[in-house]
């Protein structure tokens, strides 16, 4: 038997919670302060955690049991007739991951209606375990019609698409939390049961494989933090060795983990990889992995990390992309990868004890993290893009629900990142009110921390150690205060603003020094100590490094830790692409409590451009300009959107002259409006696989007969059709059509027009095709898609 006595949980979710470790256990040098021992009661993150209890979890779960997920189980388990289960293999996780969230929220608050939902979930996943612990249910069930990732056979796939190892990762995870809050072992039996048969399965002279999708590693070594049993933590090792050299980098498995040194491939399983080489390091001492990690995190950093803390930068793979591109508009950025950037950067802190990780971890935690979730809880962002045209809309529920889910569990743990201690050091890293209870070397305190972070940056901290005793105490100061927004030179402040961070104890302003970002106050506190600190927080205009051509000839605003967005509904003419402001342009800021669930708005004068026909001279207009916080976009709706403001009038979208086309009501086969505006928005893209502005798309239809249509706004004469395909290959599903028609209504029949010139079908360029002049109302094209693909169009211009 395992000894249950010896060790509870030491890092739970995203290292948030955790009791005394075995003496002899090798671990991070900086521990974290469990998120049940901090009990924050901000205006800021109280609400948004308890939506996340209220209404996201509940209404995930439902949204589990209407998806299959919980018929998943049941069928595997014979408690429900049919084999019919739901899209993908990874889809068991959801499960996992609510039970996770749910278990962190009832530590914070308990709950008993959900507790016992919870333990109901339990009892059906329990059933679904075959005997040798073996638990993945897209096999189990024995379909008649097995899902093509899975293969014929147990791990067969598991380098490539079957998710069984991500599947246990996220078991694990769900297990050591559900026991942490309850003290309940049924999941946890469930866990250890099917770990069990890893370890006796993957080894070296055993199943010599690697997980294709990564996340089994973290799981493992909660596993051993709780048992204390090594065979546990050796293969989670034996997953990162036995990676590489001769898979994809897609899925990092191109080089040896301790030989990969750049960011590359999927950016989840990277974000997972990374985080699980650091747990590993930290409970081995493997010097090797930190060596990798250290230099992927410089490259992610300087090179490849988006404003808002996101990484991911193409929907190819949803991966990172070359140094420096950072598209916005076609920004992958997904959620689940941001929070695999907050779980990595927080373990790169607790190796280093340097602020700058903290720095990244906060960025991404207040924007491409925050901005996954609605403000009401119950819509999801999947990707984040940093730009829009109407085409992005927060959604209901995905096929591919990871991101939602991910949220329910990432969103409780958030008070454990606030604090952290090393012997008789006490680290303040994040920033919201709250009360908290420390043992520290020994010696018990609390703090009471009181401030309204993030609108402003005047923090309050008042000590209570039970008796006086001598610590030093932490207080970050962050990148953005010290007018550096991250390490390197990806991101600078061009408006420099340098002001003093003043700190203060017991009202007198004290002189203290800085080591890694924090500043260092060491004294023999007593009860009643209090330290204010004032974080000077002015709206910064940020600038991008001259290599990210995405972002050249525009800024970013940025106040405190929040980056911010023009969106369409707070602007003129609901448009914000047409916007320019200039570089000098003064700012102001100021809290509206009834917009967006309260909220820091930032206003200034700006100019709007737009386009004139038969000229290449722009109408300007000058106008105010309002930006919100880039997290509460999409709140109101699908709308036009953009992080990045051009102070250059040619790196604006004027708005469109009035043409045929774009006064025409365009309609099309493809369901999506939202697509159907992409026709007729006057966007020259670069080529045809620019993902930069919206374009319209058949996906996934394949060889079959589509349209879209212009009816004009009243009767004209045209003689000229020009169209931009979109084609994404090699690696989307768009190409070029196999062929294509124009025709003009006459009545109400369609007539084919009299081309006067051959029809073309090229990528890369305008397709023109000139007719004999017609007099109509309409105009269709009829495109016939690839036998094997889809297709697209980016734009329609007609004359």
């Amino acid at each position: 038997m395992r000894n249950q006595t010896k060790s509870m949980l030491l890092l739970c979710g995203a290292l948030a919670c955790g009791h005394q470790l075995f003496a002899q256990q090798r671990d991070y040098p900086i521990q974290p302060v469990p998120f049940t021992h901090v009990h924050v009661n901000d205006n800021f993150w109280e609400p948004k955690m308890e939506v996340n209890a209220s209404v996201t979890i509940p209404y995930v779960l439902a949204q589990c049991r209407a998806h299959g997920r919980v018929d998943n189980f049941l069928r595997a388990a014979k408690l429900e007739s049919g084999d019919k289960l739901s899209d993908f293999p990874f889809d068991d996780t959801d499960i996992y991951k609510v039970i996770e969230g749910a278990s962190y929220a009832m530590q914070v608050k308990k709950n008993p209606a959900l507790e016992r939902s919870i333990d109901t979930l339990i009892g059906i996943i329990g059933a679904a375990q075959e005997k040798d612990g073996y638990l993945y249910t897209f096999r189990t069930v024995n379909a008649k019609k097995p899902h093509e990732w899975i293969g014929s056979k147990r791990w067969e796939n598991v380098e490539v698409l079957s998710h069984e190892l991500y599947d246990a990762g996220h078991l694990y995870e769900a297990a050591v939390a559900h026991y942490q809050a309850t003290g309940k072992r049924t999941l946890l039996n469930i866990a250890l049961k099917n770990a069990d048969l890893l370890v006796a399965t993957f080894g070296y002279g055993k199943e010599e494989k690697y997980p294709g999708h990564q996340i089994v590693e973290i799981g493992l070594a909660k596993l051993y933090r709780v048992t204390g049993d090594k065979k546990y933590l050796d293969l989670a090792k034996f997953f990162l060795d036995i990676r590489g050299p001769k898979g994809d980098a897609y899925n990092q498995a191109d080089k040896k983990v301790i030989d990969q040194h750049q960011a590359e491939g999927h950016a989840v399983r990277a974000g997972y990889m990374y985080t699980g080489m650091a747990d590993v390091a930290a409970l081995t001492g493997n010097e090797q992995y930190l060596h990798a990690i250290d230099d992927i995190w410089n490259d992610v950093v300087f090179k490849k990390l988006y404003i808002t803390g996101g990484i991911g930068a193409t929907n190819a793979g949803e991966a990172f992309g070359e140094p420096y591109q950072l598209p916005n508009m076609s920004a992958y950025a997904e959620t689940c990868a941001a929070i695999a950037n907050v779980y990595w950067n927080s373990r790169m802190f607790l190796l280093h004890g340097d602020s700058k990780y903290i720095d990244v971890l906060e960025r991404t935690l207040y924007n491409g993290l925050l901005s996954g979730v609605s403000l009401s809880g119950d819509r999801f962002f999947y990707p984040n893009p940093l730009a829009s045209m109407n085409q992005h809309q927060r959604s209901a529920w995905f096929s591919c629900a990871c991101c939602i889910s991910n949220m329910t569990r990432f969103l409780p743990s958030v008070p454990g990142y606030v604090y952290a201690k090393d012997k008789n050091n006490l680290y303040l890293n994040l920033y919201m009110s709250n009360a908290s209870d420390i043992t520290l070397a020994g010696d018990r305190l609390s703090l009471i921390e009181t401030t309204d972070y993030p609108w402003n940056g005047n923090i309050d901290v008042i000590v209570n150690p039970e008796k006086k005793f001598d610590f030093t105490l932490r207080l970050r100061i962050p990148g953005w205060a010290q007018d550096k927004p991250i390490a390197g030179d990806l991101y600078t402040f061009d408006n420099k603003q340098l002001s003093p961070v003043v700190i203060s104890i017991n009202g007198k302003p004290i002189k203290y020094t800085t080591e890694k970002g924090y500043a260092v106050l060491e004294r023999k506190w007593k009860k009643g100590d209090r330290i204010t600190m004032n974080l000077p927080m002015p709206t910064q205009k940020v600038m991008a490094n001259a290599q990210v051509k995405d972002d050249r000839d525009r800024f970013a605003f940025e106040r405190g830790p929040i980056v911010y967005c023009l969106e369409g509904p707070d602007n003129k003419d609901s448009l914000v692409q047409n916007i320019t402001i200039d570089k000098s342009a003064i700012v102001n800021a100021a809290f509206k409590p009834d917009m967006l669930n309260g909220v820091e708005v930032i206003t200034t004068e700006g100019k709007s451009t737009r386009r004139q026909l038969n000229t290449d001279v722009l109408l300007e207009t000058n106008q105010k300009v309002t930006a919100i916080p880039y997290y509460a976009w999409a709140n109101r709706g699908p709308s036009e959107m953009t992080v990045w403001i051009p102070y250059e009038a040619s790196a604006a979208r004027p708005q469109p002259a009035p043409t045929i086309a774009s006064t025409s009501k365009v309609t099309a086969s493809v369901k999506n409006t939202r697509m159907w505006k992409a026709l007729n928005d006057q966007y020259d893209p670069e080529d045809s696989k620019d993902a930069s502005a919206p374009y319209l798309h058949w996906w996934p239809k394949q060889n079959t007969t589509e349209f879209v249509q212009y009816d004009f706004d009243r009767e004209h004469t045209v003689s000229e059709s020009k169209v931009y395909w979109f084609d994404d290959g090699p690696w989307g599903g768009c190409r070029i059509p196999a062929s294509y028609k124009v025709y003009y209504k006459k009545g109400d029949e369609w007539i084919p027009v009299k081309n006067t010139i051959p029809y073309e079908i090229a990528k890369d360029k305008y397709n023109v095709l000139t007719f004999e002049p017609v007099t109509t109302t309409a105009l269709k094209l009829e495109v016939q898609l690839p036998a094997d693909n889809s297709a697209g169009i980016h734009e329609w211009a007609v004359k």
